[in-house]
C-alpha cells in the first residue's frame, strides 16, 4: 500500500492550505473534523494552525483535536491526547527542567570543581547533548568505548570526556531514585506507544501528522505508522518534489565505503536534508510523497517555488544557474535591500510594516533571529500607535520583575556599592503608587550625596559616609540621611542573608523577600511578575538539589541565566494583522508581506552553538547530528518564508562593530537571479522620515546679558570669567555646576583636595613636624573610598612628592621662615567688587615680609599664561592679605610660589614661582598685573554690560558647559 504522504510547496502557506484540504475531505460532515486528531511539531504551529481552521470556516465550526508531539529543546511535553492510559500507564513522569538542570549542576560542580553559574550553564550544555542522545536512541554507555580509543584528542575534550562518563554514569541512579525519566525519554516511549496503538487499533476517524519534520526516530516510527492508517497521512513542509535525483542523492547520508568503510559527508546544511533524513527513516521514497492539491489563498505563483528550490540547489550542482531559463531563476514579488546600519534597516522594515497596513485586511510580518533588530522595530512602530505581536516576547530578565530581582542581587552581591544601590532604588516597581514620589525624593538626595569616590562598603558605609566630615558637601549628605533610615531596614535582612549563608535556596528567598518589601505585589503582577513567581517556586524548590554551595558574587549571574531562559508573551493588546516571528514561531505561517530581516552571516544562519562536552569527531562517530545541522534548518525557514506573496529581504552592511558579511542565503539568491529587485523607495522614506524640513538652522555662538551681575567673585573664578564668560554665567548666575559621576574613581581634583586636607592637618595640628607627614599621607591613601588600583599607582608617588615637600620646609625653616596661616580664608574690595580667597599656606619670611603658597598636585601655571593676564590667582591673594583680608596677617606680599608634587628634573616634588623670568617679574609688578587684569575684567563683566559671550580665549577655558553653550554648532563657523 502506498503510504499517505504529502507536501505542501512552499509557495503555498502551509496552514491554509492544510485546514483547506481537511475541511474539503473532512468537514462535510458537521463532526467529521472534531473527531480527528492533527500531530503538529510543537505549541506555537498548533495555535498557527488553529487561526488557518478559523479562518477557512468564516465562523462556527468544530475543530480537529491539534495534539503536539513536544519539542525537548523548547522543554515542551507532548499533548495530552497521546498521554498513556491503561496498559501504558507504567511510564514513569518527565523530570521538571529546572529541577534537572539543577541536579546535573550538582553533578558537574564536585566533577569539575567550578563555581555554581558555570555548573548550572553547563548542566543547560549537558541536558542538550544528553536529549540529543535520547532523541537519536544513542545509548549514552557507548561512551565508554571511546576510552583510550581517541588518542589524537585534544587534551580538554579527553578531560571533558572523563567528565561526561562520570556524570551519565551516575544520572540513571538519580533519575531512578525520583521515580523519573527525561522529558527526551518520556516522549519516544510515548510516540512509540501511540504508534502500536494506532496499527493494531486503528482510529475511527482520521489522523493527520502535519508541519512535522524531526528526523527523530520515534518520531519516523510514528509517521510511518500513521502514513500507514486507513485515514491517516503525513502531510510535510516545503519537500522539493522538483529536486533533480542527483542532486537528492547527494543530501546524504550515504552508505559506507566499501573499502575504507567511511562514509561520505552529508550536505547537513542543505534544507532538504532534514527532510531526506526523515523520509528515510520512515522507509518512504520521495517518488511516493504526493503534491497536497489545495492551496490556503495566501500563496506565490508556483513558479516562486521551483526558483526557490534552484536557489538552494548544493554547492556542486550551482553550476547548473547558468542554463536555467530566465522564468525558472525570476523571483518576483522578492525584493531586497542592503542599508547602511541596524538603525536604518529596522525603520525600513518597520515604515514597510506600517504600509501594509494601509490595505484593509492585509497582513505583514517581520521573521527573524535577531533579537536585537526585532526589539528596534517593535520601537520605531510604536510611533505610530502600532504594538506589533512579538510571539517571541521578551526575556524574563530583561521585563520589569526581572530587572528588579536582578538588581536586587546585584546591590547584595555587590554589598551596595552606590551604582547598583541606586539602579534598586530608583527601579520603577519600587514604591510604585502613592509612595513614589517621596520615594524617589528620597533616592535622588541619596543619589547627589554618593557623588564622588566610593564610600565603605555595605549600609553601615553608607551611614557614615552621610554622617561623616564638615567640608563643603556634608549639607548635601545630611539632606540625604533622613530618606536613608528608611531605606536601610528594608534591605538589612539581605544585607545579612549574604554575608552569612552560601546556599542558594535561602539566598534566593532573601532576594525574594527583599522584593516584597521594596515594591510589594507589584513584582508578582501581571504575565512577567506571574512568570517570574512561578520561576522562583521552582528553583527554591530544587535548590538543594544543585551545587552545595554558591559564592554571593556570581549569584547575580547565575540568576540572569535562568531569567533569561524564560520568555514571556504578553496575552492581548498586539496588532492583529501585525506580526513579529522568531524562525520557530514563524515555522507554518504565512502573511501576505513577509520582511526577512537580519540576513547576515552569523545572525540567519547562526554561527553553530558550539557543544562544551563533546568534540565534533566524536559526535560524529556517535551518530550525533552535527552542530550545522541548524543551518539547514535555518536554510529551509528561509525558503519556506521566501513563498510568500510578497516578500522583502534585507541586511544592515555593518553593524555596531564592524562591516557584516552578506548570508549565504542572501548570495545564493543575487547569484542565481543577477541581482534581486531592489525597494529604494522605502530606503529613501527611512532617510527622509526623521530629517528636518529645510537646511539646518546651527545655534548662534551664546552671549547672554542678565540685568543683575554678582558683586561677589572669588580668585578662582577670575580665569573662568576671563577665558569663557558664558561658562561663567552658567555656573554663577544660573546656578548649574557640573556632578561628579556616582561611585567615580578618585580624580585630579579629588587628590588635589585630599592633599591639601594633609597639607593643612600637618600645619594646623602637628607644627609642620616632617616626621608626621608621611603618616597622615598613608592615612589618606588607606581610606575606604580609595580604589586599590589608585592606591597601588599614586602611593609611591605621593609619598616621594611628600617627602619633598618635608625636606623643603625643614630648610625653610632654617632660613628663618615660618608658616603663619593654612587654608586662609580672606576677602578685600578691588574694583567695586568684593574679592574673595583661600591660600593654601602664607608664610611669614625672615625680613618679615610674606610668602603666599599654592600646593599643585600637577603642573604649575605656565609663564605664558601669566604674561597673558591668566593663572594670577596668587596675585589676587597676595592684594587681599596687603589689604588686611587675612585675619591676623599683615605686611607685604614679596614672594609667591607654586608648591608641585609633579616630577621635574627626575624628581617628584619642586617649588616655582611666576617672579623673575627673562621679564624680570618682581612682586610689585606681579601685584599690579592681577590687579590690572582683575579690573579689566570685573568692569566689563561684573560692573559693566559686556555680554557673557562663550569661549572668548578657548585655550585657557573648560569644556564643562561645551554642551549647554552647543559649541560644535558654532565654532570655527565665525
Amino acid at each position: 500500500m502506498t503510504p499517505a504522504v504529502f507536501t505542501i510547496a512552499a509557495h503555498r502557506a502551509f496552514a491554509d492550505a492544510l485546514a483547506a484540504g481537511l475541511v474539503a475531505r473532512f468537514g462535510r460532515e458537521k463532526t467529521g473534523l472534531a473527531r480527528g486528531i492533527v500531530l503538529t511539531p510543537n505549541n506555537r504551529a498548533a495555535r498557527a494552525i488553529q487561526d488557518a481552521f478559523v479562518r477557512r470556516s468564516g465562523g462556527g465550526l468544530l475543530l480537529p483535536r491539534l495534539v503536539p508531539i513536544g519539542d525537548p529543546e523548547l522543554n515542551e511535553r507532548l499533548g495530552g491526547a497521546l498521554e498513556p492510559i491503561g496498559e501504558d500507564d507504567a511510564i514513569p513522569p518527565a523530570i521538571d527542567p529546572i529541577e534537572r538542570q539543577f541536579l546535573l549542576a550538582g553533578l558537574i560542580g564536585r566533577a569539575r570543581g567550578v563555581g555554581a553559574a558555570e555548573a548550572l550553564r553547563l548542566a543547560r550544555e549537558l541536558g542538550r547533548t544528553l536529549d540529543q542522545l535520547l532523541v537519536e536512541e544513542i545509548d549514552s554507555s557507548r561512551l565508554a568505548s571511546f576510552a583510550g580509543e581517541a588518542p589524537d584528542l585534544a587534551r580538554h575534550w579527553e578531560k571533558s570526556l572523563e567528565q561526561l562518563r562520570v556524570v551519565l554514569d551516575v544520572w540513571p541512579d538519580v533519575l531512578a531514585a525520583l521515580g523519573k525519566i527525561d522529558l527526551a525519554a518520556r516522549r519516544n516511549r510515548l510516540l512509540d506507544a501511540a504508534a502500536r496503538r494506532w496499527r493494531t487499533a486503528p482510529p475511527a476517524s482520521f489522523v493527520c501528522a502535519a508541519g512535522v519534520t524531526t528526523s527523530a526516530p520515534a518520531v519516523a516510527r510514528l509517521l510511518k505508522a500513521i502514513s500507514g492508517l486507513p485515514d491517516g497521512m503525513v502531510v510535510l513542509p516545503a519537500l522539493d518534489l522538483d529536486m533533480a535525483e542527483e542532486e537528492w542523492r547527494a543530501l546524504g547520508p550515504h552508505d559506507p565505503d566499501p573499502e575504507t568503510g567511511r562514509r561520505r559527508p552529508s550536505i547537513e546544511t542543505h534544507p532538504q536534508f532534514h527532510l531526506k533524513l526523515l523520509l528515510d527513516r520512515m522507509g518512504v521514497a520521495r517518488g511516493e510523497v504526493q503534491s497536497w492539491r489545495w492551496g490556503g489563498g495566501r500563496d506565490a505563483p508556483a513558479a516562486r517555488g521551483r526558483a526557490i528550490g534552484h536557489a538552494m540547489a548544493p554547492p556542486a550542482f550551482t553550476g547548473r544557474w547558468e542554463t536555467l531559463r530566465p522564468n525558472e531563476r525570476r523571483l518576483s514579488g522578492v525584493r531586497a535591500l542592503e542599508l547602511a546600519d541596524p538603525a536604518e534597516e529596522a525603520q525600513t522594515i518597520a515604515l514597510a510594516l506600517r504600509e501594509a497596513l494601509e490595505e484593509p485586511g492585509r497582513t505583514a510580518a517581520l521573521v527573524t533571529p535577531d533579537r536585537g533588530l526585532a526589539r528596534r522595530v517593535s520601537a520605531h512602530l510604536k510611533r505610530w500607535g502600532v504594538v506589533a505581536d512579538d510571539s517571541a516576547g521578551r526575556p524574563l530578565s530583561e521585563t520589569p520583575p526581572g530587572t528588579l530581582l536582578l538588581a536586587l542581587a546585584n546591590a547584595a552581591a555587590e554589598r551596595f556599592a552606590p551604582v547598583p544601590l541606586l539602579a534598586l532604588l530608583k527601579h520603577p516597581l519600587v514604591r510604585a503608587g502613592d509612595e513614589r514620589l517621596g520615594w524617589l525624593d528620597g533616592a535622588r538626595r541619596l543619589d547627589l550625596a554618593l557623588r564622588g569616590p566610593r564610600p565603605a562598603t555595605g549600609l553601615e558605609g553608607i551611614a557614615l559616609h552621610l554622617r561623616a566630615g564638615e567640608d563643603r558637601e556634608a549639607k548635601t549628605r545630611a539632606a540625604a540621611l533622613p530618606g536613608w533610615r528608611d531605606i536601610a531596614p528594608l534591605l538589612e535582612p539581605l544585607e545579612s542573608a549574604f554575608a552569612n549563608d552560601v546556599r542558594l535556596g535561602p539566598l534566593l528567598a532573601a532576594i525574594r523577600e527583599a522584593a516584597a518589601r521594596l515594591a510589594g505585589d507589584a513584582v508578582w503582577s501581571g504575565p512577567a511578575g506571574r512568570a517570574a513567581a512561578d520561576l522562583f517556586a521552582r528553583i527554591e524548590a530544587a535548590a538543594d538539589t544543585g551545587p552545595e554551595r554558591v559564592d554571593p558574587a556570581e549569584l547575580p549571574v547565575l540568576l540572569e541565566q535562568l531569567l533569561a531562559a524564560e520568555a514571556v508573551r504578553p496575552p492581548y493588546g498586539q496588532h492583529p494583522r501585525l506580526s513579529i516571528w522568531g524562525l520557530i514561531e514563524a515555522q507554518l505561517q504565512r502573511a501576505d508581506l513577509m520582511v526577512l530581516g537580519g540576513l547576515n552571516e552569523g545572525v540567519w544562519p547562526a554561527l553553530p552553538l558550539p557543544d562544551p562536552w563533546l568534540a565534533p569527531r566524536l559526535r560524529a562517530d556517535l551518530g550525533l547530528p552535527s552542530l550545522e545541522r541548524r543551518i539547514g534548518l535555518a536554510a529551509h525557514d528561509f525558503a519556506a518564508a521566501l513563498g510568500a506573496p510578497q516578500v522583502l529581504i534585507t541586511r544592515a552592511r555593518r553593524d555596531a562593530r564592524s562591516p557584516t558579511i552578506a548570508s549565504r542565503f542572501w548570495l545564493r539568491l543575487e547569484a542565481m537571479t543577477g541581482g534581486v529587485s531592489r525597494a529604494p523607495r522605502l530606503a529613501a522614506w527611512a532617510r527622509a522620515i526623521d530629517r528636518p524640513q529645510g537646511p539646518p538652522r546651527p545655534a548662534a555662538r551664546p552671549a547672554p546679558s542678565p540685568g543683575e551681575r554678582p558683586r561677589k567673585l572669588s580668585v578662582t573664578e577670575v580665569d573662568r570669567l576671563q577665558a569663557d564668560p558664558f561658562a561663567f554665567y552658567a555656573r554663577r548666575i544660573l546656578g548649574l555646576s557640573s556632578l561628579d559621576d556616582v561611585d567615580a574613581e578618585p580624580t585630579a581634583a579629588w587628590r588635589g583636595t585630599a592633599v591639601h586636607k594633609v597639607l593643612e592637618d600637618w600645619m594646623r595640628e602637628d607644627d609642620c613636624d616632617p616626621a608626621k607627614l608621611v603618616p597622615r599621607a598613608e592615612a589618606l591613601l588607606a581610606l575606604p573610598g580609595v580604589h586599590p588600583l589608585l592606591r597601588a599607582l599614586w602611593q609611591p608617588r605621593l609619598m616621594e612628592a611628600i617627602a619633598f615637600i618635608a625636606e623643603e620646609m625643614a630648610a625653610s625653616r632654617a632660613d628663618g621662615r615660618r608658616p603663619l596661616k593654612a587654608e586662609a580664608s580672606g576677602r578685600t574690595a578691588l574694583a567695586d567688587v568684593e574679592l574673595s580667597g583661600k591660600a593654601d599656606r602664607i608664610d611669614r619670611l625672615a625680613d618679615g615680609s610674606l610668602a603666599i603658597v599654592d600646593y599643585k598636585t600637577g603642573q604649575p601655571p605656565s609663564r605664558k599664561a601669566v604674561m597673558e593676564g591668566f593663572s594670577l590667582q596668587l596675585g589676587l591673594l597676595g592684594l587681599i592679605a596687603e589689604g588686611g583680608g587675612f585675619d591676623g596677617v599683615e605686611g607685604a606680599a614679596a614672594a609667591f610660589e607654586y608648591w608641585s608634587l609633579a616630577r621635574s628634573k627626575g624628581r617628584l616634588g619642586f617649588v616655582s614661582s611666576p617672579l623673575g623670568g627673562p621679564e624680570q617679574i618682581g612682586p610689585e609688578e606681579f601685584l599690579a598685573r592681577a590687579e590690572r587684569a582683575f579690573a579689566v575684567a570685573a568692569g566689563k563683566w561684573l560692573t559693566g554690560d559686556e555680554p557673557f559671550t562663550a569661549k572668548v580665549k578657548p585655550e585657557y577655558s573648560w569644556p564643562e558647559y561645551d554642551q549647554l553653550m552647543r559649541l560644535e554648532e558654532w565654532y570655527g563657523r565665525e
